[in-house]
C-alpha cells in the first residue's frame, strides 16, 4: 500500500544544513578536492592569545637553546634595582680559587649605609664573622645590602673600602661586558644608585639569569626559601640568622627555581625568574611590574600550557621578614 501522505518541502535550519551537505558532497566528487570548505579549528588547535602584562619591559627565554620567546621593551634601558645583586653573587662566585667557608667580619659601616640608604638588610651584627656562603644566602634570600657591601669590600681589589668596592663594581661591569650585556651598566653592588646610573634590559638580565643558573652553588641559593645561618659573634658566643626569600613565585608556582627580587622608586617592582618543568627550564625578567608575580607566571604559563596563574596563592612571608 502507498500512502498518499505527501513529503513536505524542508525549511529553515534544516534546509539549509541540508543543502551545505549536498554541496560538499557534489565538490567533492566532482573534483576529487574540496576548495574554500575549510574545517573549523577545535579549541586545543587555537592558538591563545599572549598574556597581557603589568611590565613596562620583560623578556622570555629558553635557558637551553636562549632563544627569545617573548618580548616587551625588551631593548629599553630600565632602572633594576636589587637584582643587581645577581650579578654581585655571579663575580663573588667567579673569583678563581673562591673560599666558600672564608669567614668575614661585619663591619659597622656596613650597618651605617643600610640604615642612612634606607635598605633592605640581613641585620648583620658588628663583630659577627659569616662565610662567604652564609653571606650569599644574606645577598640573595633577604636581599641583604649589608651583605652585599661586605661581599664587594671582600672581593674587591684596593687599600682602602672605597677603592675596594669601586673595584668590584668594575668586576660587575667587565662579567657583563663577556656576557654580550651590551645595553647594561653597573655603578652599584647592591642596586641603589644615587645618579640613576645603574640600569639594564630585560633582554640583558635574561642572559644574566641564564648565565647564574649553570653554577651549582648560586641556582641552589636562588632557589631557597628559608636559610638558617649560625656565627659566631666577637664574643665567640653562637647568634642564629634565619632568612627567608623576598621572591615569593617560589613555592607559589609549580615549577620556580628562582631568582632575584628588585624594587625601587624609580626601578619599580622587578623580577629575575625561571622555572623548570620536566626538561624544559624558562629564564625571565619582568622590570617596573606592579603585578610581577602573576606576569611571570602568566608568561610561563603560556609556554608550557598550563593554568597555574588563575589559581596561585603566593607564599606568605613571616611577620618581620623583609620585602623586596
Amino acid at each position: 500500500m502507498i500512502s498518499s501522505h505527501k513529503t513536505r518541502p524542508e525549511t529553515g535550519h534544516k534546509a539549509r544544513g541540508k543543502r551545505l551537505r549536498n554541496s560538499v558532497v557534489a565538490a567533492v566528487v566532482s573534483g576529487g578536492v574540496m576548495l574554500g570548505v575549510m574545517p573549523l579549528a577545535s579549541p586545543a588547535q587555537a592558538a591563545a592569545a599572549l598574556p597581557t602584562l603589568s611590565a613596562k619591559g620583560a623578556f622570555l627565554q629558553d635557558r637551553a637553546t636562549g632563544a627569545k620567546k617573548y618580548g616587551k621593551a625588551a631593548d629599553i634601558k630600565r632602572q633594576m634595582a636589587s637584582t643587581t645583586k645577581v650579578m654581585t653573587a655571579a663575580v663573588v662566585l667567579n673569583t678563581p680559587g673562591v673560599d666558600l667557608s672564608r669567614k668575614v667580619t661585619i663591619s659597622q659601616t656596613y650597618r651605617d649605609y643600610v640604615t642612612a640608604q634606607g635598605a633592605s638588610t640581613a641585620d648583620l651584627r658588628t663583630g659577627d664573622k659569616a662565610t662567604v656562603r652564609q653571606l650569599l644566602h644574606a645577598l640573595m634570600l633577604p636581599s641583604g645590602c649589608d651583605a652585599a657591601y661586605a661581599l664587594a669590600d671582600t672581593f674587591g681589589v684596593g687599600s682602602t673600602r672605597a677603592a675596594r668596592t669601586k673595584q668590584f663594581i668594575g668586576q660587575m661591569n667587565s662579567k657583563a661586558a663577556s656576557l654580550g650585556m651590551t645595553n647594561t651598566k653597573f655603578d652599584s653592588f647592591d642596586g641603589i644608585s644615587a645618579a640613576g646610573d645603574n640600569y639594564s634590559t630585560p633582554r640583558d638580565l635574561a642572559q644574566l639569569a641564564s648565565y647564574a643558573m649553570r653554577g651549582s652553588t648560586l641556582r641552589g641559593i636562588m632557589s631557597t626559601t628559608k636559610y638558617v645561618a649560625p656565627v659566631t659573634t666577637s664574643t665567640g658566643a653562637t647568634r642564629t640568622y634565619t632568612w627567608y626569600n623576598t621572591n615569593q613565585l617560589l613555592g607559589s608556582y609549580s615549577g620556580a627555581v628562582g631568582i632575584k627580587t628588585g624594587t625601587g622608586t624609580a626601578a619599580g617592582p622587578c623580577l629575575i625568574f625561571a622555572a623548570t618543568r620536566g626538561d624544559k627550564t624558562y629564564v625571565g625578567v619582568i622590570l617596573n611590574g606592579t603585578d610581577r608575580y602573576n606576569d611571570a607566571a602568566k608568561l610561563l604559563d603560556y609556554y608550557y600550557g598550563s593554568s597555574t596563574a588563575s589559581t596561585m596563592k603566593l607564599r606568605t612571608l613571616p611577620q618581620g621578614a623583609q620585602r623586596d
